[in-house]
């Protein structure tokens, strides 16, 4: 019974010795981790520190695209031929004048005269001028971030396209109509 005693205790011993080496192994496999991570760490300091501080570079335009926009072609292009080679709050301030009956975005076509001098045919396209205000505020926005000096800066392209039209029962479609909108400074 002695010899029975013993066994237990010893494998209890043996037991307890072999869950402290693993034990240990756990803790030796976790400092070695660490001193992966340690490595890791270092190897990306090192590599920011080598690299040369970036030059800002200033741009020379400033860019806006409005997609899918729920407005007509043809008033598009005769409101961006008519912004063209204007600032920024020069053309605002027209397109508002466009809202408030005060001005006349001129049109081609089979389209009424109206009052002014040299006027000939035009309209008041008020939906298509705001959203251009909206994108011109957006525009004003690009251009103070890219460093360019908003009163030397005019827009020398703008531009109407096509963009998909859903189309409904009937064949009937929707306007829509992609705008770019591009402005630099001149001297």
């Amino acid at each position: 019974m002695a010899e029975e005693n013993k066994k237990p205790a010893e494998k209890k011993s043996m037991e307890t010795t072999a869950t402290e080496t693993k034990f240990e192994s756990k803790v030796e496999t976790s400092k070695v981790d660490d001193k992966k991570i340690e490595k890791k760490n270092e190897v990306k300091e090192t590599s920011k520190s080598n690299d040369k501080p970036k030059k800002i570079e200033k741009k020379d335009e400033a860019i806006t695209n409005g997609k899918d926009l729920s407005m007509s072609k043809k008033h598009g292009m005769y409101i961006a031929k008519f912004i063209k080679y204007k600032t920024i709050a020069q053309a605002i301030a027209d397109l508002e004048l466009v809202i408030k009956f005060k001005k006349v975005v001129p049109f081609k076509g089979e389209i009424p005269h109206r009052k002014g001098k040299g006027m000939m045919s035009g309209r008041y396209p008020i939906k298509a001028s705001k959203m251009f205000i909206t994108m011109l505020k957006s525009l004003r926005g690009n251009v103070l971030v890219n460093g360019m000096d908003l009163d030397k800066t005019k827009i020398y392209l703008c531009s109407s396209s096509w963009a998909s039209r859903p189309r409904r029962a009937a064949g009937v479609r929707f306007k829509r109509s992609n705008i770019i909108i591009r402005a630099k400074e001149f001297k």
